[in-house]
């Protein structure tokens, strides 16, 4: 299976939140969705194309992963530690938990809205404090930017979300499924945001005791 397909129907457990529950993940899977969303990303990309070059991998280990492949998984983790302190509790990891529970789940419109950004200047500075991705697109629309830096990528993202066009799974993490922060997505969930998020949004949700050290 890879992170584009969802699992199979299967309840989790009654304290889910999410308004559909697709099945259980895990963290190769969250691996690759992660990995994934960065190959197309405008600020991450180039680099993490830099790293897969100097290891003598192919954009093909990211676009088309095998989780059943044991060897496969172990280099997407590696390349997770190199670019961005997976599994190194450095840099975006610092303070990440070592044992998450990952699920496949669908989020509503309202439940989207009520994720956060992670606590880093730049969104914390676009959504005007709240760190809401609504917050966000309503300055956004308002013609407001966060430190200067163009907004026409969030503007970008949104058509393509109006055009109907699918992007990876956001990811989400928290002790509890009903106080996310996103880990990985932020530019699709404020283009959600900016579409009025027109339709339940796949994602993935890792949740653990100690993650409140990370999910402030």
């Amino acid at each position: 299976m890879t992170c584009e397909q969802a699992a199979a129907p299967n309840r989790v457990g009654p304290m889910l939140t999410v308004v559909q529950v697709l099945g259980v993940s895990s963290e190769d899977e969250m691996v690759a969705c992660f990995l994934s969303g960065e190959l197309s990303s405008r600020r991450f990309g180039q680099n993490l194309r830099s790293h897969l070059a100097a290891v003598g991998q192919t954009e093909q280990l990211l676009t088309h992963p095998d989780l059943s492949d044991t060897e496969a998984n172990l280099a997407r983790r590696a390349l997770l530690a190199a670019t961005r302190g997976y599994g190194e509790n450095r840099e975006l990891f610092e303070n990440f938990p070592t044992h998450v529970t990952w699920t496949r789940a669908l989020l509503s419109a309202d439940e989207a809205a009520s994720v956060r950004y992670l606590d880093y200047s730049y969104w914390v500075e676009l959504s005007g404090g709240s760190r809401r991705p609504t917050d966000a697109a309503a300055r956004i629309k308002a013609g407001l930017r966060a430190f200067d830096v163009p907004n026409e990528p969030f503007a970008d993202a949104a058509h393509a979300v109006t055009r109907g066009e699918r992007f990876p799974p956001l990811i989400l993490v928290g002790e509890s499924q009903d106080n996310l922060v996103c880990l990985e997505g932020h530019l699709r969930l404020t283009a959600y945001a900016l579409d009025g998020f027109p339709t339940d949004i796949e994602c993935l949700v890792g949740t653990a005791p100690a993650m409140g050290r990370w999910a402030r």
